[in-house]
């Protein structure tokens, strides 16, 4: 069970500017607190922004701190913030009522995560990082659960999966096991840590996303 929230943001023609925004290094590590289980995923379909969250407090913080950003940047942004009901299997509004078996299993899921954070907090963060873009969330679902059956330890958000390597030849070799056993058309990628690049970024006191944490 994955507890998906969804920022839709239709950006017009600050899309690509809106993305290198949120893909750098001092929003990932403000929004996310530097740790792995805490991942944003950014996505992009034209026009149209898509961030996706783990936790409702993590997408109500990056809404904020896009609506900030919008505001200094002079931009016309228009935010949809929805929930993911996994029984209707369709994005509702934040406070739609979550059946009773739904509720039991995301506090199952939000257990198991404070868990692994508590194992990522006791070593050091991943160096490299493998992405996967699969076809649809429940294949991305199912996925998780067959790398997770492996003894691997991949962070969900809607159909994209992340998993830490602690080094770029291990993130390679990571990466294609997972192009081997990854459904058809699923879309692996290797990419720095967020938080090494965040760590070892140049001091900078303009950071334009500095103290928007939650």
């Amino acid at each position: 069970m994955n507890d998906d929230w969804r920022l839709q943001i239709e950006a017009k023609d600050d899309g690509e500017a809106l993305v290198e925004q949120l893909q750098s290094p001092e929003l990932e590590h403000e929004l996310s607190e530097a740790a792995f289980h805490d991942r944003l995923i950014v996505s992009r379909d034209g026009d149209t922004v898509f961030v996706y969250a783990g936790t409702r407090a993590q997408a109500e913080a990056a809404r904020d701190a896009i609506a900030k950003l919008a505001s200094g940047q002079g931009w016309n942004l228009a935010i949809d913030f929805k929930h993911w009901h996994p029984e209707a299997e369709e994005w509702e509004e934040p406070d739609a009522a979550l059946p009773e078996n739904v509720a039991a299993r995301a506090a199952e899921h939000a257990e198991l995560i404070a868990t692994e954070r508590k194992e990522v907090e006791e070593g050091a963060p991943a160096q490299f990082e493998v992405r996967v873009d699969l076809p649809s969330r429940h294949e991305a679902a199912r996925f998780e659960e067959l790398l997770r059956a492996e003894g691997l330890s991949p962070v969900r958000r809607w159909k994209y999966l992340v998993l830490g390597a602690p080094d770029e030849d291990d993130a390679r070799a990571l990466a294609t096991r997972i192009e081997g056993e990854a459904p058809a058309e699923s879309v692996v990628t290797v990419e720095g840590s967020a938080a090494v690049a965040y760590a070892e970024r140049p001091f900078n006191p303009y950071a334009i996303f500095g103290g928007f944490g939650h």
